[in-house]
Formats: C-alpha cells, sequence, structure tokens
C-alpha cells in the first residue's frame, strides 16, 4: 500500500513530471510564502476519461472477450467528483500546509472487478475470459504494449486515512456512483 509519507520513486516521464511539479510548487512556497497541499491521486476516472480506462469502456462496451479474469490485483481509484471535493476540502482545512495525501474513493478493485462493474454500469455483459497474467505479459512484451498490461495486471493501493482524519474527508460519491456517470457519459457519444 503507497502511503503520502513514502518516498517518491517516479518511473515513468508522467509520473516524473508530476514529482518536479511538486518540487517546483514547493520551492514557489517557500519563496513567497504561498500555502500549497499536495494531493496524490490514483487512477482518476470520469466523464472525459482517456487511456486505458476508455480503451476498457470501449471493449465491454463492444462486447470484446477480454482475457482478464485470473487477475488478482488491487488497484485503487478515485472519480473525478471526488477528487474535486477532496480539494474543496484542503482549500477549506486550516493548518494544513505542506502536507502530502494519497485519495481514492476508498474501494479497491481488482481489474476484473473494474471491468464486471463497468458492464454493469454500461448494461452490458462482461465478457472475461482466464488467461495466465504471465502469459499476458510476455504477449504484451512482444507487441510494445508492456507498461500498458503493467497496469492492468498490477496492483496500488493507496493510504486515505491520513486525508479521512485530517480534512475529515469522506468521498461523496461512490464507485457506482462515479462508474455511472462515466458510461453515461461515454454512452452519450462523449
Amino acid at each position: 500500500m503507497y502511503s503520502a509519507e513514502d518516498e517518491p520513486a517516479p518511473c515513468d516521464p508522467y509520473s516524473v513530471s508530476k514529482w518536479e511539479a511538486e518540487l517546483a510548487l514547493a520551492c514557489v512556497s517557500r519563496e513567497t510564502g504561498i500555502e500549497i497541499v499536495v494531493l496524490r491521486p490514483p487512477l482518476v476516472y470520469g466523464p472525459g476519461v482517456k487511456a486505458n480506462f476508455l480503451r476498457l469502456l470501449g471493449a465491454v462496451a463492444r462486447g470484446i472477450p477480454l482475457p482478464f479474469g485470473a487477475v488478482e490485483n488491487r488497484r485503487s481509484m478515485v472519480y473525478v467528483g471526488n477528487l474535486a471535493d477532496a480539494v474543496a476540502a484542503a482549500a477549506r482545512t486550516p493548518g494544513i500546509q505542506g502536507r502530502t495525501y494519497a485519495i481514492s474513493d476508498g474501494e479497491d478493485l481488482s481489474t476484473p472487478e473494474l471491468i464486471r462493474r463497468i458492464g454493469r454500469a454500461l448494461g452490458r455483459p462482461a465478457r472475461l475470459f482466464s488467461v495466465s497474467p504471465r502469459l499476458i505479459r510476455l504477449a504484451a512484451s512482444a507487441i510494445g504494449k508492456a507498461s500498458a498490461v503493467d497496469r492492468l495486471l498490477g496492483s496500488l493501493t493507496v493510504d486515505t486515512q491520513p486525508v479521512r482524519r485530517e480534512l475529515a474527508w469522506t468521498p461523496p460519491f461512490s464507485v457506482l456512483d462515479g462508474l455511472r456517470e462515466t458510461a453515461a457519459w461515454f454512452t452519450s457519444g462523449r
């Protein structure tokens, strides 16, 4: 489980740029006295989502069979409405200058469970079958998609207890709420 107290270890250009932004903001804060609070979300989803999540939506909507039935991972996610609410909570909470918080919806899902729930939100069956994650990774490597598949198969959970305790924050939207809104956006033709 990742905690906001853990030493950052960015491993791809996107995470490196996020870490560099945090460092730059800390410098601005020291020089100007502007108070900053860092919120570190995992996968953010909701209307307008892109990348792997959008591809999963499309695959489930089209009834494409997906080989992830044997995946036993756990992933934290945050619905964009929950992220916005956490930003508002941080803005109105005094005395947290310089703090860093990990945020999520509070329910960690496996990839197969996420796909099943996307299917329910879309009103479509999730067509899952089981292929060894090792074999999926091998095939993904062969076609240059290893990093995308690693995100689907790997685990990444975050500890939200500090943000819940120190900001008295609870996500106002459930995963079901978030997936329904995301599915409604997707089916509306975007």
